[in-house]
């Protein structure tokens, strides 16, 4: 599956739109993009599991910080995505974005 080039303003509006289901479409959409480029991102059904959510984000920041940033600043990205998640949807489909046009 090739990484799939989305608009960003569509992805906020289309969370606004579903009360945030789109969003946890979209987390799992992003995810299975990004294992493909070799992140290991676990399951996403830890999203919804109280306390396992806050662990499956480390895993979905690092997977970012390796994969696409390539920065390897993974707390960094965490702490970011945990505390102004509202960004994170731009950060991470930007970046995909980039990698869809290669």
């Amino acid at each position: 599956m090739a990484i799939k080039k989305r608009n960003v303003i569509l992805v906020y509006l289309f969370t606004l739109i579903t009360f945030g289901i789109y969003l946890i479409y979209w987390l799992v959409k992003t995810k299975v993009e990004m294992n493909e480029l070799g992140a290991k991102i676990p399951t996403a059904w830890l999203i919804i599991i109280p306390i396992a959510n806050i662990y499956w984000l480390y895993k979905y920041a690092e997977g970012f910080s390796t994969k696409l940033k390539k920065d390897n600043n993974a707390i960094l990205w965490f702490l970011l995505f945990w505390l102004v998640g509202i960004i994170m949807p731009i950060m991470v489909q930007l970046e995909l974005n980039k990698k869809a046009k290669k």
